[in-house]
């Protein structure tokens, strides 16, 4: 943490032509915020601009001389404009490569102010994926990106709603190609990262569970043989180095069980296994956080919604959420109050 006694936290604006300007100038006009942390938006001030007149919020737009001076007037929302987009170019509502291409640059320029040490944590407002595609990315995502920029060898993506914490073997593979990487050697790295993670939160014997890939866990072999030839032996593999793993658990079971306590983690194998279950338990609440990196980013857990962007309609729970838990996680709360 840099030396000043709030936490600086950057905060990107995602895609300027969906929802996440101005959910990001309802959080910031929460006052918890500032009483926090130091918030910095990466981003285009016009945008920012743009959402506080949508939004209506008591706040003004600013641009720091230098990003560790930020976040320090609350009435003030401080942009770092790396001068990478033009406002004719915003597009609201509608996908966009030139503003995906700016939005991939932002959390690029994110990831470096954690890196240099200028910011303590990020907190992000969604991409959209087509668009950074269409601007010519092959890593569509946050993750991947801020992977590739730290140079971090295991990465997972962790979605959370109350009590409800479910890391992911893969995200944005298609289900097909998923499959492939239900392995034994990945299944163990993960619950070892996950269980390292989990005591660095705070869990002194984090209870993981690694949900099935196959319907009731393949029915002994019925439905597939992932269960007892990749799953198993790497919970097996992973309780002998002292990681406290349990399963194959089957997927429509395993993440009632957690909301009912008996596991702090669920391990789930492809990208929709994890989302659904998270999404119904908690869609406003739901937040998102990486494991692995050497910086803690949070994320909202929703889209660019294009189709109420611009309205003033969209909700920033997921956002406010979001900052707090960065917040949390670079003070080394953990998940204390989550």
């Amino acid at each position: 943490m840099n030396s000043r006694h709030k936490p600086g936290i950057a905060i990107t604006m995602g895609d300027p032509c969906g929802i996440g300007p101005e959910v990001v100038a309802k959080a910031l006009a929460d006052p918890r915020v500032y009483a926090s942390c130091r918030p910095v938006v990466v981003g285009s001030s016009y945008a920012m601009e743009q959402a506080v007149a949508l939004t209506g919020v008591p706040l003004r737009v600013g641009q720091p001389g230098d990003p560790s001076d930020a976040g320090q007037d609350s009435a003030v929302i401080d942009v770092v404009d790396i001068g990478n987009l033009n406002p004719e170019d915003i597009t609201v509502g509608e996908i966009n490569p030139t503003c995906g291409k700016a939005a991939m640059e932002w959390v690029t320029r994110a990831g470096e102010l954690a890196m240099s040490g200028v910011v303590d944590g990020l907190a992000t407002a969604p991409l959209n994926k087509e668009a950074a595609s269409l601007a010519g990315y092959k890593s569509i995502g946050h993750m991947e990106l801020l992977q590739e920029l730290s140079g971090s060898r295991t990465v997972a993506t962790m979605l959370m709603a109350r009590n409800l914490r479910v890391v992911h073997l893969t995200t944005h593979r298609s289900l097909r190609v998923a499959c492939d990487y239900v392995k034994k050697d990945r299944i163990l790295d993960y619950l070892r990262l996950t269980h390292e993670a989990f005591v660095k939160f705070g869990f002194r014997e984090p209870r993981i569970a690694a949900a099935a890939l196959n319907p009731h866990g393949s029915d002994g072999g019925l439905l597939g043989n992932e269960e007892a030839e990749e799953i198993a032996p790497a919970v097996e593999a992973a309780r002998a180095e002292g990681v406290n793993a349990f399963g194959p658990i089957p997927a429509d079971i395993v993440f009632h069980h957690a909301v009912e306590d008996r596991y702090d983690a669920v391990l789930a194998m492809y990208h929709d296994q994890g989302h659904i279950p998270v999404k119904v338990y908690g869609f406003e609440e739901s937040i998102t956080a990486n494991l692995g990196l050497p910086f803690v980013r949070t994320s909202v857990d929703h889209g660019t919604a294009f189709d109420i962007a611009g309205k003033g309609v969209a909700s920033h729970t997921s956002m406010l959420e979001s900052i707090r838990l960065a917040v949390a996680l670079v003070k080394g709360d953990g998940l204390a109050d989550f």
